[in-house]
Protein backbone atom coordinates (compact mmCIF):
# COMPACT_ATOMS: atom_id res chain seq x y z
CA UNK A 1 0.00 0.00 0.00
CA UNK A 2 1.72 3.08 -1.71
CA UNK A 3 -1.04 6.14 -0.10
CA UNK A 4 -0.23 8.47 2.02
CA UNK A 5 -2.00 11.17 4.00
CA UNK A 6 -4.70 8.99 5.06
CA UNK A 7 -7.59 11.36 6.25
CA UNK A 8 -9.89 8.84 7.40
CA UNK A 9 -9.89 5.06 7.65
CA UNK A 10 -11.73 1.98 9.93
CA UNK A 11 -12.63 -1.46 9.82
CA UNK A 12 -16.00 -2.20 7.55
CA UNK A 13 -17.75 -5.42 6.35
CA UNK A 14 -18.78 -8.28 7.98
CA UNK A 15 -17.39 -6.95 11.40
CA UNK A 16 -19.20 -3.35 10.92
CA UNK A 17 -22.51 -5.29 10.43
CA UNK A 18 -21.64 -7.68 13.56
CA UNK A 19 -22.16 -10.67 10.97
CA UNK A 20 -18.46 -11.46 11.47
CA UNK A 21 -17.33 -15.29 12.21
CA UNK A 22 -14.39 -16.76 13.10
CA UNK A 23 -13.04 -16.97 9.70
CA UNK A 24 -14.16 -13.70 8.18
CA UNK A 25 -11.69 -11.53 6.73
CA UNK A 26 -11.07 -7.90 8.15
CA UNK A 27 -11.97 -5.57 5.62
CA UNK A 28 -10.53 -1.58 5.85
CA UNK A 29 -11.88 1.50 3.89
CA UNK A 30 -10.28 4.77 3.84
CA UNK A 31 -9.98 7.92 2.14
CA UNK A 32 -6.47 9.44 1.44
CA UNK A 33 -5.07 13.38 -0.42
CA UNK A 34 -3.13 13.05 -3.18
CA UNK A 35 -0.23 16.53 -3.13
CA UNK A 36 -2.21 18.78 -4.82
CA UNK A 37 0.61 19.63 -7.07
CA UNK A 38 0.39 16.41 -8.42
CA UNK A 39 -3.10 16.80 -10.01
CA UNK A 40 -2.11 19.32 -12.25
CA UNK A 41 0.71 17.09 -14.42
CA UNK A 42 0.23 15.41 -17.46
CA UNK A 43 -0.78 11.69 -16.14
CA UNK A 44 -3.03 12.06 -13.09
CA UNK A 45 -1.85 10.15 -9.68
CA UNK A 46 -3.61 6.58 -8.97
CA UNK A 47 -7.17 7.09 -7.28
CA UNK A 48 -7.32 4.06 -5.97
CA UNK A 49 -5.30 1.48 -3.58
CA UNK A 50 -6.39 -1.85 -3.02
CA UNK A 51 -4.38 -4.73 -0.87
CA UNK A 52 -4.11 -7.87 0.75
CA UNK A 53 -3.35 -9.83 4.48
CA UNK A 54 -4.65 -7.16 5.14
CA UNK A 55 -7.64 -6.48 3.47
CA UNK A 56 -8.14 -2.63 2.41
CA UNK A 57 -8.84 -0.67 -0.21
CA UNK A 58 -7.79 3.33 -0.05
CA UNK A 59 -9.48 5.81 -2.53
CA UNK A 60 -8.00 9.42 -3.44
CA UNK A 61 -10.48 12.27 -2.08
CA UNK A 62 -12.04 13.31 -5.51
CA UNK A 63 -12.81 9.43 -6.05
CA UNK A 64 -14.35 8.84 -3.00
CA UNK A 65 -16.99 11.65 -3.33
CA UNK A 66 -17.88 10.97 -6.64
CA UNK A 67 -18.54 7.81 -5.45
CA UNK A 68 -20.50 8.99 -2.41
CA UNK A 69 -22.57 11.04 -4.26
CA UNK A 70 -23.54 8.33 -6.45
CA UNK A 71 -24.59 6.49 -3.06
CA UNK A 72 -22.90 3.95 -3.32
CA UNK A 73 -23.22 1.84 -0.37
CA UNK A 74 -19.57 0.44 0.01
CA UNK A 75 -17.83 3.80 0.19
CA UNK A 76 -20.95 5.19 2.12
CA UNK A 77 -20.57 3.41 5.09
CA UNK A 78 -16.89 4.83 6.00
CA UNK A 79 -18.75 8.26 7.05
CA UNK A 80 -21.26 6.18 9.56
CA UNK A 81 -18.92 3.87 10.98
CA UNK A 82 -19.38 3.59 15.28
CA UNK A 83 -16.36 5.26 16.95
CA UNK A 84 -14.39 2.03 17.76
CA UNK A 85 -13.89 1.07 14.21
CA UNK A 86 -12.02 4.01 12.93
CA UNK A 87 -8.53 3.72 12.40
CA UNK A 88 -7.15 6.71 11.73
CA UNK A 89 -9.58 10.08 12.35
CA UNK A 90 -7.76 13.39 11.17
CA UNK A 91 -9.82 16.87 11.42
CA UNK A 92 -10.22 16.46 7.91
CA UNK A 93 -11.99 13.10 8.17
CA UNK A 94 -13.89 14.68 10.99
CA UNK A 95 -15.00 17.06 8.83
CA UNK A 96 -16.21 14.63 6.32
CA UNK A 97 -18.37 13.06 9.03
CA UNK A 98 -19.54 15.73 9.91
CA UNK A 99 -21.06 16.83 6.12
CA UNK A 100 -22.16 12.95 5.48
CA UNK A 101 -25.73 13.46 5.00
CA UNK A 102 -24.71 16.44 2.72
CA UNK A 103 -24.06 13.28 -0.12
CA UNK A 104 -27.14 11.81 -0.13
CA UNK A 105 -30.35 12.16 -2.65
CA UNK A 106 -33.94 10.38 -2.43
CA UNK A 107 -33.52 8.69 -5.69
CA UNK A 108 -29.43 7.63 -5.76
CA UNK A 109 -29.85 6.09 -2.56
CA UNK A 110 -32.87 4.01 -3.72
CA UNK A 111 -30.92 3.17 -7.21
CA UNK A 112 -28.06 2.07 -5.70
CA UNK A 113 -28.97 0.40 -2.38
CA UNK A 114 -31.82 -1.83 -4.58
CA UNK A 115 -29.39 -2.43 -7.54
CA UNK A 116 -26.94 -3.57 -5.34
CA UNK A 117 -29.42 -5.55 -3.69
CA UNK A 118 -30.75 -6.86 -6.75
CA UNK A 119 -27.11 -7.97 -8.13
CA UNK A 120 -26.81 -10.11 -5.30
CA UNK A 121 -29.89 -12.16 -5.96
CA UNK A 122 -28.30 -12.19 -9.59
CA UNK A 123 -25.76 -13.76 -8.39
CA UNK A 124 -27.61 -15.99 -5.98
CA UNK A 125 -29.32 -17.46 -9.15
CA UNK A 126 -26.17 -18.28 -10.94
CA UNK A 127 -25.23 -20.62 -8.21
CA UNK A 128 -23.86 -24.16 -10.31
CA UNK A 129 -26.46 -26.19 -8.94
CA UNK A 130 -24.79 -29.17 -11.00
CA UNK A 131 -21.64 -28.57 -8.17
CA UNK A 132 -22.79 -27.42 -5.37
CA UNK A 133 -19.93 -27.97 -3.09
CA UNK A 134 -19.42 -26.51 0.49
CA UNK A 135 -17.35 -22.99 -0.93
CA UNK A 136 -20.35 -22.67 -3.36
CA UNK A 137 -23.08 -23.24 -0.79
CA UNK A 138 -20.78 -20.71 1.54
CA UNK A 139 -20.89 -17.89 -1.13
CA UNK A 140 -24.12 -18.07 -1.67
CA UNK A 141 -25.01 -17.62 1.60
CA UNK A 142 -23.23 -14.29 2.09
CA UNK A 143 -24.74 -13.05 -1.56
CA UNK A 144 -27.97 -13.49 0.28
CA UNK A 145 -26.86 -11.84 3.63
CA UNK A 146 -25.62 -8.96 2.05
CA UNK A 147 -29.06 -8.48 -0.13
CA UNK A 148 -30.92 -8.88 3.16
CA UNK A 149 -28.16 -6.05 4.70
CA UNK A 150 -28.51 -3.68 1.41
CA UNK A 151 -32.42 -3.74 1.69
CA UNK A 152 -32.92 -3.15 5.50
CA UNK A 153 -29.96 -0.46 5.64
CA UNK A 154 -30.78 1.23 2.07
CA UNK A 155 -34.43 1.95 3.42
CA UNK A 156 -33.63 3.20 6.74
CA UNK A 157 -31.14 5.74 5.24
CA UNK A 158 -33.76 6.60 2.31
CA UNK A 159 -36.52 6.86 5.37
CA UNK A 160 -34.40 8.53 7.58
CA UNK A 161 -31.11 10.05 6.67
CA UNK A 162 -29.26 8.00 9.14
CA UNK A 163 -27.43 5.17 8.28
CA UNK A 164 -26.94 1.98 11.13
CA UNK A 165 -24.67 -0.22 9.93
CA UNK A 166 -24.68 -2.77 12.93
CA UNK A 167 -27.56 -4.83 12.14
CA UNK A 168 -30.38 -6.28 15.01
CA UNK A 169 -30.29 -9.62 14.49
CA UNK A 170 -27.15 -11.33 12.98
CA UNK A 171 -28.95 -14.93 13.62
CA UNK A 172 -31.70 -14.13 11.05
CA UNK A 173 -29.21 -12.77 8.47
CA UNK A 174 -27.36 -16.11 9.18
CA UNK A 175 -30.24 -18.33 9.15
CA UNK A 176 -31.98 -16.19 5.76
CA UNK A 177 -28.48 -16.79 4.27
CA UNK A 178 -28.35 -20.48 4.93
CA UNK A 179 -32.13 -20.55 3.53
CA UNK A 180 -31.02 -18.73 0.45
CA UNK A 181 -27.84 -21.12 0.08
CA UNK A 182 -30.89 -24.29 -0.27
CA UNK A 183 -33.23 -22.32 -2.31
CA UNK A 184 -31.70 -19.14 -4.27
CA UNK A 185 -35.28 -18.48 -5.07
CA UNK A 186 -36.32 -18.01 -1.60
CA UNK A 187 -34.63 -14.95 -1.66
CA UNK A 188 -37.15 -13.21 -4.04
CA UNK A 189 -39.73 -12.15 -1.79
CA UNK A 190 -37.68 -10.11 0.21
CA UNK A 191 -35.96 -8.34 -2.40
CA UNK A 192 -39.77 -7.73 -3.48
CA UNK A 193 -41.07 -6.31 -0.47
CA UNK A 194 -38.35 -3.77 -0.19
CA UNK A 195 -38.87 -2.56 -3.75
CA UNK A 196 -42.44 -2.19 -2.51
CA UNK A 197 -41.63 -0.34 0.62
CA UNK A 198 -39.04 2.31 -1.22
CA UNK A 199 -42.01 2.76 -3.44
CA UNK A 200 -44.21 3.34 -0.60
CA UNK A 201 -42.47 5.05 1.97
CA UNK A 202 -41.53 8.82 1.76
CA UNK A 203 -38.38 9.93 1.89
CA UNK A 204 -36.25 12.52 4.57
CA UNK A 205 -33.75 12.92 1.45
CA UNK A 206 -33.87 15.88 -0.86
CA UNK A 207 -33.82 15.12 -4.11
CA UNK A 208 -30.30 15.79 -5.07
CA UNK A 209 -27.24 15.56 -2.92
CA UNK A 210 -25.14 19.36 -2.06
CA UNK A 211 -22.74 18.74 -4.00
CA UNK A 212 -21.41 22.39 -3.00
CA UNK A 213 -20.61 21.20 0.28
CA UNK A 214 -18.91 18.33 -0.83
CA UNK A 215 -16.40 20.81 -3.26
CA UNK A 216 -15.96 23.28 -0.32
CA UNK A 217 -14.60 20.41 1.40
CA UNK A 218 -12.49 18.91 -1.22
CA UNK A 219 -11.21 22.30 -1.76
CA UNK A 220 -9.86 22.89 1.43
CA UNK A 221 -8.28 19.19 1.18
CA UNK A 222 -6.23 20.79 -1.83
CA UNK A 223 -5.37 24.16 0.08
CA UNK A 224 -3.89 22.03 2.66
CA UNK A 225 -1.89 19.58 0.97
CA UNK A 226 -0.46 22.76 -1.17
CA UNK A 227 3.02 22.88 -1.08
CA UNK A 228 3.86 25.48 -3.88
Amino acid sequence: MTATNILLSGVVGSTAYGLAHADSDIDRLGLFASPTEELHGLHRPQESHVSTAPDRTLHEAAKWCRLALQGNPTVTELVWLPEELYEVRTPLGDELIGIRRSFLSAPRVRNAYLGYATQQFRKLLGRDDGTFSSGVRHRTAKHARHLKRLCTQGLELYATGRLTLRVDDPGAYHRFGEQAAADPRSAEPLLRRFEDAFAGTPSALPDRPDESAAEAWLRRVRRRFYTG
